[in-house]
């Protein structure tokens, strides 16, 4: 039953399996070990750039095209909820209307980019997909009346999702602290059970025959096409794929945000986010995702107050205050990142597989 959920496609690595199962379980009870605000906001945001990454993976780590128009994806997902709930009220058929809305306007850019320009080279299509993510965030910054333009849209969602809203009367007594039973906390549930839905079903399309023929494509497309695939179909369909998975993200991020603008979901700067999680976790690898979005968006999310920290203890020292200040928490999460592609040029998961793949070569007689 395991090996079926996972679609085969185990972790191979003892130390991989036990790290992704506590992290796994880590986000399942978060609202029950970490009940504090912050902490449930950080723990919302990794589920939803965990969909976000596998979706992006599917494009650059599975088929090997490089797109940088993902987010826009993702902020359309984002705006087809907060305008349905702003213009129909917070209902959930509002919240099915922006979904669906939503899903078929990725449809059909999707389709259209893929066909127009997945014809041409990788570099040729990657500034393609630059020029419409750009030509989209300046349309939905100018469309005011409709978006909100650059302040964006506040919207209220369905009673039960609000902070409002009291499952219990009484608060919950966790580990760490009271853990309050509202709206919030079956938000963080409808988010965690949408994206362990997102991917279990993204690692069984990678496992099946359809990611076969894109990792054949990904390594020598003109092998592919000699053996009879049209490898402008499959890059289409990963590209409408992945449009779509990203678009359910979004959908999700305003959800919990209960806010979307431009900056919020559109900005280039989730982009490089996006990369440097699957760069982190290891292109091509599913479970990259989940440990490269937690490291990540915990480094981006502490790390100043880590630095605070740091920097009051070293209060006697000299030069060693000013090189931890909490301001300049973006030059240490660079270094972080240029450390971690040194020693793991694979990705993390990708490093630990193949330490699991040599330790048991070494105990093979």
């Amino acid at each position: 039953m395991f090996h079926r959920l996972l679609s085969n496609d185990l972790p191979r690595s003892r130390v991989l399996a036990i790290t992704l199962l506590v992290l796994v379980l880590g986000l399942a009870f978060a609202p029950f070990l970490f009940p504090g605000v912050k902490a449930l906001n950080v723990a919302a945001k990794v589920l939803i750039f965990i969909a976000l990454v596998v979706s992006f993976d599917l494009l650059l780590g599975y088929t090997g095209i490089v797109s940088f128009a993902h987010t826009m994806f993702f902020g359309i997902g984002a705006y087809g909820i907060a305008i349905a709930l702003n213009g129909m009220g917070p209902s959930w058929t509002a919240v099915a209307v922006g979904v669906v809305c939503a899903l078929a306007i990725s449809l059909v850019l999707s389709l259209v980019i893929g066909l127009f320009s997945l014809r041409v080279k990788a570099i040729f299509f990657a500034m393609i997909t630059l020029a419409v993510a750009s030509a989209f965030l300046t349309l939905a910054s100018q469309l005011s009346a409709i978006t909100g333009g650059e302040d964006g849209l506040t919207f209220r969602v369905p009673e039960v999702l609000t902070p409002g809203f009291a499952l219990s009367e009484d608060d919950f007594a966790g580990p760490f602290g009271d853990v309050v039973l509202n709206g919030r906390f079956i938000t963080y549930y409808l988010i965690f059970a949408v994206v362990a839905v997102m991917f279990l079903v993204m690692l069984r399309i990678v496992n099946s025959p359809f990611g076969r023929v894109l990792q054949a494509i990904r390594e020598n497309d003109f092998r592919a096409e000699a053996l009879g695939y049209r490898t402008v179909v499959y890059r289409t369909l990963s590209n409408v794929l992945s449009a779509l998975f990203a678009t359910l993200a979004g959908c999700l991020l305003a959800l919990w945000l209960r806010y979307n603008g431009p900056d919020t979901s559109l900005s280039f700067e989730i982009m490089l986010d996006v990369l440097l999680i699957v760069v982190i976790g290891g292109m091509g690898t599913m479970y990259g995702a989940i440990i490269g979005s937690v490291l990540f968006l915990v480094a981006q999310s502490y790390l100043q107050d880590l630095l605070r920290l740091i920097g009051e203890a070293a209060s006697g020292i000299p030069l060693l205050p000013a090189l931890f200040t909490p301001d300049r928490w973006l030059l240490w999460l660079g270094l972080l990142f240029v450390l971690s592609v040194y020693y793991f040029p694979t990705g993390i998961v990708g490093k630990l597989r193949e330490r699991a793949a040599l330790a048991r070569l070494k105990e093979t007689p």
